[in-house]
């Protein structure tokens, strides 16, 4: 297949013909609101090196920050940076973060919070200072936990703050967009040698694959529904890895640490495979619950019944894009990160077994009754009238890579329809879902 001579894909484009200078970003606190006084609002100095931020205060914030806040042994110092002025006071106004795992309630406040502008807070009564972010020095440890389209440009822009000193760990549904081949392309672009970072070079990206379920019952607040596992692991960029940040180290051991996390440190080629299983998992279940307004476990009543064949339909088109992608050359400076040192070939044979369609689906319904009861993100963001879902990184993503895989003779349809679907915002009920997605496919076979 021929995918060197492609176009690179749109979230590149877009970045990359901006060429805006990395800006300069002021640290707004509830004391620049006059919520709260001055004395709380500025870090101490000696703290950046273990000073964990989390970019994102979602489900997944939340269940991070608690917990390893929260942890008995030598906690990290918390900023949670959030995106919404408003959201300072209304934490002001709250009890902080809170989780209900079990009918238990874990709740915890004791973090910084911080909002970062471009636009410099006001003096205030209270002689707040101005604060550039991160004291104007270099984040050493981040933790994304934003949506997977806001994740990337939310951190391109806060990248005056990285370099080769910082490590940055991703925790989003869908793929991350720094894998080969696209990933060493935008680190290139964005921290050249001596460029945005304090240091030059860019960040060591990580990648937490995070399979635990939850759910939203306020600004700060989610319930716990599903607890199971997360995976984390180093990004390939490219064939020879640059060495990771001394930072990489310390931030995984905060993440595999914190024991109700179920977290545990996997190599590349394995979180690689990880993170494309729980795509195609992510791919079911998140658009056909937003079109049919159910719980998860509404799509794995009947194993034949019509959400599975439709399921189906999206794991045969899934499962040749992956098989495809192994077999590409994009694929090979992952494969060669492999601890078992088999060979390119056997590890390719290895995985195209493991993407085959009746291994696909085995895992897909596993999952599903594993978390029955829990809502997808997806149905969770169409039922708050969000104006965005994840669904360009999921199922957009597989239509992407058939693209540059330049895979014609992959039908993608399926994927293309369900997309087109969720962002019309159309609800189904089985019914309508098997005449829109299965009639062809009945009269096929007839």
């Amino acid at each position: 297949m021929g995918s060197q001579a492609t176009a690179p894909p749109p979230w590149l484009s877009s970045l990359l013909e901006s060429n805006n200078p990395a800006p300069k970003l002021y640290a707004w606190t509830p004391a620049h609101l006059g919520l709260s006084p001055a004395s709380s609002s500025a870090p101490p100095a000696d703290d950046a090196a273990r000073r964990l931020y989390i970019l994102g205060l979602g489900n997944l914030g939340r269940l991070y920050a608690l917990y390893i806040r929260s942890r008995a042994h030598d906690p990290p110092p918390i900023t949670l940076l959030v995106h919404r002025k408003e959201l300072l006071a209304q934490w002001h106004a709250s009890n902080g973060i809170q989780v209900t795992c079990r009918d238990q309630v874990h709740t915890c406040k004791d973090f910084a919070i911080e909002w970062w502008t471009e636009e410099p807070p006001p003096e205030t009564d209270s002689h707040a200072p101005i604060r550039e972010a991160a004291d104007g020095g270099t984040i050493h440890n981040l933790l994304v936990t934003t949506k997977a389209q806001a994740a990337l440009p939310e951190v391109d822009r806060m990248r005056r703050y990285l370099d080769a000193q910082s490590a940055v760990a991703f925790a989003q549904n869908g793929m991350s967009k720094l894998w080969p081949p696209h990933g060493a392309s935008y680190m290139a672009a964005r921290f050249p040698s001596g460029g945005s970072g304090s240091s030059g070079g860019g960040f060591t990206p990580l990648l937490c694959v995070t399979n635990h379920g939850l759910y939203s019952t306020g600004p700060f607040s989610s319930v716990f529904a599903a607890p199971a596992d997360a995976y984390l692991g180093p990004v390939v960029l490219q064939d020879t890895p640059a060495a990771p940040a001394p930072s990489a180290a310390y931030l995984t051991s905060q993440i595999t640490g914190t024991t109700i996390l179920n977290a545990a440190s996997f190599s590349s080629l394995d979180v690689w495979v990880l993170q494309l299983e729980k795509l195609i998992v992510n791919t079911c279940i998140n658009p056909l619950t937003a079109i049919l307004r159910c719980k998860t476990g509404g799509l794995f009543v009947t194993p034949d019944g019509i959400p599975a064949r439709v399921m189906d339909r999206l794991l045969a088109s899934s499962s040749r894009i992956l098989q495809a992608l192994v077999a590409d050359a994009s694929s090979a400076p992952i494969l060669a990160t492999d601890a078992q040192r088999r060979s390119p070939a056997e590890l390719r044979a290895e995985l195209t077994a493991r993407f085959a369609q009746p291994r696909l689906r085995a895992m897909l319904h596993r999952a599903g009754i594993r978390v029955k009861d829990n809502k997808s993100s997806m149905l969770q963001d169409v039922e708050a009238g969000k104006p965005t879902t994840e669904i360009r990184d999921f199922n957009g993503w597989l239509v992407d890579a058939a693209a540059y895989l330049r895979a014609e003779s992959i039908d993608v349809s399926v994927h293309q329809q369900v997309i087109d679907l969720v962002e019309r915002r159309v609800v189904m009920n089985e019914e309508q879902l098997a005449a829109h997605f299965l009639t062809d496919v009945n009269a096929a076979s007839s």
